[in-house]
């Protein structure tokens, strides 16, 4: 087996309870509260564009320029493709998009950011690349699982969502991304596997937290729910 199945198939258990999650069913059903939706346009906003600076250490790290070309690639996917999801979110809640962007990262979404800084700050490709391919990973099995389990039609509410998710182009990038992390996977000691699989497996985790994070409408703490006790 290589890397990628391995990590995989030993968190199958968080794919399973992401695609049972109530805000991914609700995309399938049709029906997800507003306040949800909100929430994680504004939280994935930011989160993405977390997601390019560590693209950027990416490349600041690569030697061989089929990486620093791919990184660039990922980046201008993520300012000009990875849009069209958070549309469909804004235009089923009536919100422009601008109206939903420079908020502050909640909990969880903080947490994430820092967890794929820390990767990037400190380990190799290999590290880096197995702590952001849960997220677009995790989003082709999502697309894919509910156009399977609910096969929307174009009158769906959510359907430019799953499509775009389900979308063989968008499965292509993510897939080139575990081919080279099996290279890299191949190439690293015992040690590296290590921090590449607990990377990879806390992005995962994570990837779930963030659901509920948005269904949940997650803010930070005030304090007054103790100082009113």
């Amino acid at each position: 087996m290589t890397f990628t199945e391995i990590v995989r198939k030993e968190n199958n258990e968080l794919f399973e309870a992401i695609f049972n999650h109530p805000f991914v069913e609700g995309i399938g059903k049709g029906e997800v509260p507003e306040q949800a939706l909100a929430h994680y346009i504004k939280a994935d906003y930011e989160y993405l564009n977390a997601f390019m600076h560590v693209y950027g250490v990416a490349i600041s790290k690569s030697t061989e320029r089929r990486d620093m070309g791919y990184f660039s690639e990922q980046v201008g996917f993520v300012l000009n493709s990875e849009t069209h999801p958070h549309h469909n979110f804004c235009d089923v809640i009536g919100a422009g998009y601008d109206e939903l962007q420079g908020y502050p990262l909640p909990p969880t979404a903080d947490h994430y950011v820092k967890h794929m800084m820390y990767h990037a700050q400190m380990g190799g490709l290999g590290e880096i690349l197995a702590a952001l391919l849960p997220c677009p990973w995790t989003y082709v099995e999502i697309g894919n699982h509910l156009m399977k389990k609910y096969q929307p039609t174009p009158n769906h509410t959510f359907y430019p969502w799953i499509e775009f998710y389900a979308n063989e182009d968008f499965d292509t990038l993510s897939m080139a991304m575990c081919e080279r992390l099996d290279e890299l996977a191949e190439e690293a000691s015992e040690v590296e596997l290590r921090r590449m699989k607990d990377a990879f497996r806390k992005s995962c985790q994570l990837e779930l937290n963030f659901w509920e994070m948005a269904y949940t409408c997650e803010e930070w703490p005030t304090g007054e729910a103790v100082s009113s006790k």
